[in-house]
């Protein structure tokens, strides 16, 4: 996991006696003088790596309280969400392999809202995607979004509900990255966002699901792999009750726009979301019929995930609006 090397923590920092006495002994690597080096990784929050010297032990703490978050209301919200995430899917079997949640080692909300959370190994699948495409290597995508599958049923299977899926909420959803992307939309893109949002909404399949945990941001970015099946996940801020295909579709839509960017065929990447979802269906009785249920469903997700997508300005204005148009696709499907 490369970073930004940014120096040493030094012993007068708070910081350094909170990893030294609460952090390190839960690592089994305990050291009488700690040398931690610092290195800054990408993420929406400010995350850090922190390697010991002497044991090569290596810590991410995540802080909430920064320069983009300012509120320490909202920050110690966020901190202890993803912490009660973190420490409760745990709880449901994810604490072993080959489905693993990182362990979260402690908070400190005076560490400018601290949250360390132990480190794993692994390749993130973004960059295998970006690997794996450029090499035109078909059977490493099976295999890892094939696994990625099985790690997602059983999450979603071990979390299920009594209750039933409120898709106005996800109707709502839609509202809001209708709203975030408007300045790219003409009228009548608004016009037909609206107008399929209230079809999908008559669809009575689309409320017959019962919730379950969701990730909530089941994207590349958040999911690791080690060797063979071993899928590990650690970015828990987004968990929440809702509808499965929530974080099918999100990861559907992302596949897709990986190729879509790597490639430039809209339709290179069908046979990995096919494989995906049937992979994800045979953790139920009735593979078959999961898998069509599910594929009814997932355009609708899919749509609204490539219009969020479509709100990050590093990307081109042209294909900005390619995925406008694919986002238009989807809700015509199952017409």
């Amino acid at each position: 996991m490369a970073g930004e090397y940014t120096g040493i923590v030094q012993q007068d920092d708070p910081l350094y006696g909170y990893l030294k006495y609460e952090v390190q002994p839960q690592t089994g690597n305990d050291c009488e003088d700690p040398i931690y080096h610092a290195f800054r990784l990408n993420g929406s929050n400010p995350v850090y790596l922190y390697e010991e010297e002497h044991t090569g032990t290596k810590i991410i703490c995540k802080y909430f309280l920064s320069e983009t978050i300012t509120d320490p209301e909202f920050a110690l919200k966020k901190l202890e969400r993803e912490y009660f995430n973190l420490s409760t899917m745990r709880t449901f079997g994810f604490d072993q392999s080959p489905y693993y949640i990182a362990k979260p080692y402690g908070k400190n909300f005076d560490l400018n809202g601290l949250l360390a959370i132990e480190y794993c190994e692994g390749e993130l699948l973004s960059s295998i995607l970006e690997r794996a495409i450029a090499e035109d290597n078909g059977v490493l995508i099976l295999q890892k979004l094939g696994a990625l599958a099985h790690f997602l049923a059983e999450w979603h299977n071990r979390t299920a509900t009594e209750d039933k899926v409120d898709f106005d909420w996800s109707c709502s959803y839609f509202d809001r990255m209708i709203n975030q992307t408007s300045y790219l939309l003409e009228p009548e893109d608004i016009d037909f966002f609206y107008e399929a949002m209230e079809e999908w909404r008559s669809r009575p399949e689309m409320w017959e699901d019962n919730r379950v945990i969701v990730h909530g941001d089941a994207t590349p970015e958040n999911f690791m792999f080690g060797d063979d099946e071993h899928v590990i996940s650690f970015d828990l801020e987004r968990c929440m009750y809702a509808d499965r295909i929530f974080d099918i579709g999100r990861l559907c839509a992302e596949v897709f726009h990986f190729f879509l960017l790597g490639t430039g065929n809209k339709y290179a990447c069908e046979p990995y979301l096919g494989h995906f979802l049937w992979e994800y269906s045979t953790h139920f009785p009735d593979c078959q019929e999961t898998f069509d249920a599910i594929t009814k469903r997932v355009p609708f997700y899919m749509g609204i995930n490539l219009l969020r997508i479509s709100r990050n300005k590093w990307l081109t204005e042209d294909y900005r609006k390619l995925l406008i148009y694919e986002a238009h696709n989807c809700f015509l499907e199952g017409e």
